[in-house]
């Protein structure tokens, strides 16, 4: 229960910093991919969450380059802060530390659905120019792991 504390403390602070500042403490992500990790750790063996962690890296960075090669080549545009910001690619790689391959993917895929939504909605009221992306998927995250604690629903480490 501490443990799952920590995490949604650490959390919290980057979707605070991200939506308010636009700027996170590097510093957050390692923390909060520790906690995510001594999370699913705890519910699985060392060969299993190896071999899924493995998978989740492999898939953040085949996006990662993908997202690359779209803004270099096609675009021609910088990709680093003008694609994606450094703390979003943090955040993903942290994300990848906490969950099964299939729990990642499923969530992974509605964090993003999230967070264009958000952005429209946030885009409505202020004209923002970039989307807080660690701040909106941190905030869905929150919300998935505040409802994984009700009793009878399925579990994020077991499917």
């Amino acid at each position: 229960m501490v443990l799952q504390l920590f995490t949604m403390l650490g959390i919290t602070v980057i979707v605070f910093q991200d939506l308010k500042q636009r700027m996170v403490h590097w510093v957050l992500f390692p923390l909060l991919g520790v906690f995510l990790a001594a999370l699913y750790l705890r519910q699985t063996s060392f060969i299993n969450y190896a071999a899924n962690v493995g998978s989740n890296i492999i898939l953040v960075c085949a996006l990662i380059f993908l997202l690359w090669v779209y803004t270099k080549i096609l675009r021609r545009q910088d990709f680093l802060n003008a694609s994606l910001g450094l703390g979003d690619i943090l955040f993903l790689c942290a994300f990848a530390l906490g969950f099964p391959t299939v729990t990642f993917i499923v969530l992974l895929a509605f964090s993003l659905c999230f967070s264009v939504l958000a952005f429209v909605v946030l885009n409505y009221f202020v004209n923002a120019k970039t989307v807080p992306l660690a701040g909106f998927m941190g905030l869905f995250l929150l919300g998935i792991l505040l409802l994984s604690n009700i009793p009878g629903l399925i579990s994020l480490y077991h499917i």
